[in-house]
């Protein structure tokens, strides 16, 4: 037997523990779609067996997803223990869809299945392998706890699985034993020993901003601006919407493709990034969707969050959460769509040099040095205060084919939980000259989900259509 091991949550984890209830799960993942290739089965089938092996070989490479939930006796501080009764079957999962299945039944069995909250006795991951699409397709729908990874190293997870060429070879399990988790009373000195310890880490860094005077005058300076921006735009709370209620658990999932090439035109003859251009096509949406829900949007002020990974290159394929966000108005209000990408535009290039990022990064430092019941008071306060009406996040995806054990990656569909008091979450994903939408909704606050998935079709082709009659190109952004 090993020797004892335990690992604390940091703050930025344990936040997403406290945000979750029994309406809002806090999983995040999505849900991919593969050509059959050597894991197809007469019949429409796939090789489970295979994929399970597979993923069994890649567990050392993320040894988070073999850990499960502890705490700390009286402080009640969540760890990360070894789990000893880690059963790789319980978390790769079998369904299918009736053969020959569409995507409409595909997007009703996900619906189903992210409507559940993830036992926190297990490691908190599952992997859904979903088969009877037609062709022989097959998908693999990934569900993963919040407190684990953000939407950045969740990626990590699945580059573990997947391969850029078609190799269906697979490797051996490398030999894994548990280690003991520590008793109660060594996980309880070490709980005081780092409370005792806190005054002399906040010492520690004064000290060392003390020998270098400029930077560190430089580095508050910079983190106060930051913090400041980050008050500001949470004072005024946003508009009430029809997106925007009390949530239930039940959920709706849909998504959308988008040319990924025809996007990038767009950003080149308008000017701004793609992600303007994604807030720009949201902004739009939102309002073309409440104006048929019969609710007037010129007066509303709708404000965004979008998360911002704060994760330098050394911290990649580490498994936690170095995100951060911005607070972003979008012109809902605005029915021009070239003027709504302009404001979207002053609005990103104001936040940028704001340093707003760094607000709730120095909130998360800070609450390092809080006691459990500190944090949650302040984590519950927040999800009161409802400070956004939705959630739009982008992640990069790789411009190359992906295979698993062989079998090509058609797409991926991410999924950002929801929180409280909002009915849909926005998250999307580059991948091979695509951008893939994906859409989670609370089932009773957003029945008409469908509409919204076609009014952002709508919204984006009215940017494509600016674009063709603008007859001077913009400077390219960043």
């Amino acid at each position: 037997m090993g020797a004892a091991w335990y690992e604390p949550l940091p703050a930025s984890d344990r936040s997403f523990l406290v945000f979750e209830d029994q309406h809002t799960h806090m999983h995040l993942g999505g849900i991919t779609l593969f050509e059959p290739g050597p894991l197809g089965l007469p019949g429409g089938g796939v090789a489970i067996d295979r994929i399970r092996e597979h993923i069994a070989s890649r567990l050392h490479l993320r040894p988070r997803y073999r850990q499960r939930l502890a705490s700390v006796p009286i402080r009640n501080r969540p760890i990360w223990v070894d789990d000893p009764h880690f059963n790789l079957s319980y978390h790769v999962r079998h369904a299918a869809v009736p053969h020959p299945g569409d995507d409409v039944q595909l997007k009703q069995l996900c619906a189903r299945i992210v409507s559940q909250q993830l036992d926190r006795g297990k490691p908190l991951w599952e992997i859904w392998v979903i088969e009877g699409l037609g062709g022989g397709r097959f998908a693999m729908l990934v569900k993963t706890h919040h407190c684990m990874a953000d939407g950045i190293s969740a990626f990590d997870l699945f580059t573990a699985l997947v391969s850029p060429t078609p190799d269906d070879s697979l490797d051996a399990p490398a030999p894994w034993t548990p280690r003991p988790a520590p008793g109660p009373m060594r996980l309880l000195a070490d709980e005081l020993l780092r409370q005792a310890g806190t005054p002399f880490e906040i010492a520690s860094a004064l000290v060392n901003a003390l020998r270098d005077p400029a930077r560190g005058r430089a580095l508050v300076a910079e983190n106060l601006r930051g913090l400041w921006s980050t008050i500001q735009n949470g004072i005024r709370p946003p508009s009430p919407t029809p997106l925007n209620g009390p949530i239930g658990p039940h959920r709706r999932f849909d998504w959308l493709t988008l040319d990924l090439g025809e996007v990038k035109r767009v950003r080149q003859r308008l000017g701004g990034t793609v992600n303007d251009v994604v807030l720009a096509t949201v902004a739009g949406a939102v309002r073309t969707f409440l104006r048929r829900r019969g609710v007037p949007s010129d007066e509303i002020f709708f404000r965004a969050v979008v998360p911002v990974s704060v994760r330098s290159e050394n911290e990649r394929g580490v498994q936690n959460n170095r995100v951060s966000g911005w607070l972003t108005e979008l012109p809902v209000d605005e029915p021009d769509p070239l003027r709504r990408l302009e404001r979207v535009k002053e609005v990103t290039t104001r936040l940028k040099t704001s340093k707003q990022a760094l607000g709730p990064e120095l909130l998360g430092r800070a609450a390092e040095w809080a006691t459990p019941g500190v944090l949650t008071v302040g984590v519950r306060l927040t999800a009161r205060l409802h400070p956004y009406n939705v959630i739009v996040t982008n992640v990069p995806g790789p411009p190359m084919p992906l295979y698993l054990l062989g079998a090509r990656l058609l797409g991926g569909y991410p999924l950002v939980p929801l929180f409280e008091n909002q009915g849909i979450g926005i998250a999307l994903f580059s991948y091979v000259g695509q951008l893939c939408w994906g859409f989670n909704a609370d089932w009773d606050l957003v029945p008409d989900l469908g509409r919204f998935v076609e009014a952002v079709r709508e919204s984006f082709g009215e940017l494509t259509a600016a674009a063709d009659a603008d007859p001077i190109p913009a400077a390219v952004g960043g």
